[in-house]
Parts: C-alpha cells; sequence; structure tokens
C-alpha cells in the first residue's frame, strides 16, 4: 500500500508566516484538493486524510494566522476578511490556478470568500460541517453569533469555548464510538490555543462571525451561479451546524452528492474510512482540475 511523502513547509504572505503541509504524490499531474480547516484546529486535522489520499492527489492544508504553527506579526487584525486575504495570498504564491476546495467549519467563511474572488480557481467544492444558511445554525451557534463585544458575560462566554473542557467537547459531542476519536487532536489544538496572544485571537475571530451569517446570501447566489460540482459529507449530530445545513445546498446545487455520517462536529475523526473513498471518487469523477 503506497504511504504519501509530506513536506512541511513556510511561505511568507504579507508579513504572516504562514505554516502548511503538502503531500507529494508520485504524479506531477496529481489533482490538487485544498483544505481549509475549522475551529479550534489547524491543519493538523488533516493528517489522517493526507496519509490515505495524498499518494495519489496533492493535497494541501495551511494553517491561518491565529492557528497551529503560522506565525502572524504584532498589530495583525483578526477578522475573516484578513484570514481570507492570508489563504488567497498564499495560493497565489503556490501557483494554484485550479483546485478542488474543501471547506470545514472556519474553513467555509474563508473560502466561500476566496471563491467571490476568483471563481475561476474552484474546479469543484467538498462541504464538511461548513455552514452558509440559516437553517444551518443550531440554537446554542445562533447565540454565539449575537454575542457583541462590551455586553456583559460575551467575552467570558467564548473564553469558556477555549478551555482543553470546551475543546474537547467539540470533538466529542455527537459521536456515536467515542472510542474512535483520538485525543491528539483536542490536546494539540489546546496546546496552540494556550499560546501567547492565541486566546484573544480567537475572540476577535468569535465577534465577527456574524459578518459570515452577513454573507450567506452573496454566497448562496455564488453557488446558484457557478454551480461547482459538489460533495457534501456531514456528521449529522453537529451540535453547532445542525443537519439542515446540509441538505439546504441541495436547493442551490440539486446535482450535489449528500452523505450524512452519526457522528457530530469533527466527522473526520469517527468516520474517514467511509469518507476517504467519497472524497477519492469525486476526485476521480471531475479530472484534472486545471
Amino acid at each position: 500500500m503506497p504511504v504519501p511523502r509530506v513536506a512541511h513547509r513556510h511561505l511568507d504572505v504579507e508579513g504572516v508566516r504562514v505554516f502548511y503541509r503538502e503531500s507529494l504524490p508520485e504524479r506531477q499531474d496529481a489533482a490538487v484538493l485544498l483544505l481549509l480547516h475549522g475551529f479550534p484546529s489547524a491543519s493538523h486535522q488533516f493528517r489522517r486524510l493526507i496519509d490515505a489520499l495524498g499518494s495519489r492527489y496533492r493535497l494541501i492544508a495551511p494553517d491561518y494566522p491565529g492557528f497551529g504553527h503560522t506565525e502572524a506579526p504584532p498589530g495583525f487584525t483578526y477578522s475573516f476578511d484578513r484570514l481570507a486575504d492570508v489563504t488567497e495570498g498564499f495560493v497565489r504564491q503556490l501557483g494554484l490556478t485550479g483546485f478542488v476546495m474543501y471547506v470545514f467549519d472556519f474553513g467555509a467563511p474563508v473560502g466561500f470568500r476566496l471563491a467571490e474572488r476568483h471563481p475561476e480557481w474552484i474546479a469543484g467544492l467538498i462541504v464538511q460541517n461548513g455552514n452558509a444558511y440559516t437553517e444551518g445554525l443550531s440554537d446554542a451557534a445562533r447565540d454565539f453569533v449575537a454575542l457583541r463585544p462590551g455586553r456583559p458575560g460575551a467575552e467570558e462566554t467564548i473564553r469558556d469555548l477555549l478551555t482543553l473542557a470546551g475543546t474537547r467537547g467539540q470533538y466529542e459531542s455527537g459521536v456515536a464510538d467515542p472510542a474512535l476519536i483520538a485525543p491528539d487532536g483536542w490536546t494539540l489544538d489546546q496546546h496552540f490555543l494556550d499560546l501567547p496572544g492565541r486566546k484573544e485571537a480567537q475572540v476577535a475571530l468569535a465577534f465577527d462571525y456574524r459578518s459570515n451569517v452577513e454573507r450567506y446570501g452573496r454566497w448562496q447566489a455564488w453557488l446558484r451561479e457557478h454551480t461547482p460540482p459538489a460533495l457534501i459529507i456531514w456528521g449529522g449530530n453537529d451540535p453547532f451546524f445542525p443537519e439542515p445545513g446540509a441538505r439546504a445546498f441541495l436547493r442551490d446545487l440539486p446535482d450535489a452528492e449528500l452523505h450524512l455520517f452519526d457522528t457530530g462536529h469533527f466527522a473526520l475523526e469517527e468516520h474517514l474510512p467511509e469518507m476517504a473513498p467519497l472524497i477519492a471518487g469525486f476526485l476521480d469523477r471531475l479530472g484534472d482540475p486545471r
């Protein structure tokens, strides 16, 4: 069984030292899959997927500013627009002109901003618990979006999510078999969250999350206009982005392929053996996205 070589590198983008991991498939013309991670994780959340598929496809996973091994300069403004700016610069520097984009959680607002700016880059879309519809917001998510700076208890509510208990809960809530969830993910996430300045970055992004909900209509219009081939794989027990958010994509992408799994937010953690073949089949059907 082939096991891919994986390179771990940095690129300087607008003064941000962006860390990324990239599989090195044998074929130089292998399809490219850009993996955009979620909160509170980083590119390490895709390690097993990269091992599973990286010998056949070029999988590229960056860490955003404020996450993982990426280093942002003092004074960096943490907003979803700025995360998208850096991701756009990262893609340009790598010279990517056609790729399939995998969006998960925070990866959806980053990725859809990228798609709005460069629809010609997006050859296909894989959505895994990455929301773009109001019906995909649970009551807990709506309460989170409603938080505003300066309101009593608002910042404390966000910071409660940034504790080890909060991080672990995001991995384990809604799963069918907790024994299949490795503790490495939430442990590494918490390590990065506890670095100097990282919690402040996450608080700023949390208060900016409302900007994503305000853009839902634009992203839906983009989907209707450009109709990218799409694979939707979703943990149906997600406490933040429940199952209706997955089904809502079919309104604008009626030809999309939808698969729901009996698990929570970090669906790949429990169902990689089922999801990886679906992703591979989708990439094979698309052919060379360039």
